[in-house]
């Protein structure tokens, strides 16, 4: 039976316009989600802060999304 709804779901879903389907894909991982860290909150909101003040002062070191792609694969061990 659950199967069945699943699939009912599924075909329903895939027929949604893409702005629909990202939303319910939002709505979905964010009920997956638990109750969020507010120190862990404030320790991104901080670090993205520095980081962008470094790349607008210029002492940022960056990489372009090629050599960022051919790190991600060599990590995640996937050519």
């Amino acid at each position: 039976m659950a199967s069945q709804i699943m699939e009912r779901l599924r075909k329903e879903a895939l027929g949604l316009s893409e702005a629909e389907r990202a939303e319910l894909a939002r709505d979905l991982v964010k009920s997956l989600d638990g109750p969020a860290d507010m120190t862990a909150v404030k320790d991104w909101d901080s670090e993205i802060v520095r980081r962008i003040e470094q790349i607008d002062a210029g002492t940022a070191t960056t990489i372009d999304r090629d050599e960022f792609s051919r790190r991600l694969k060599e990590r995640t061990g996937r050519a």
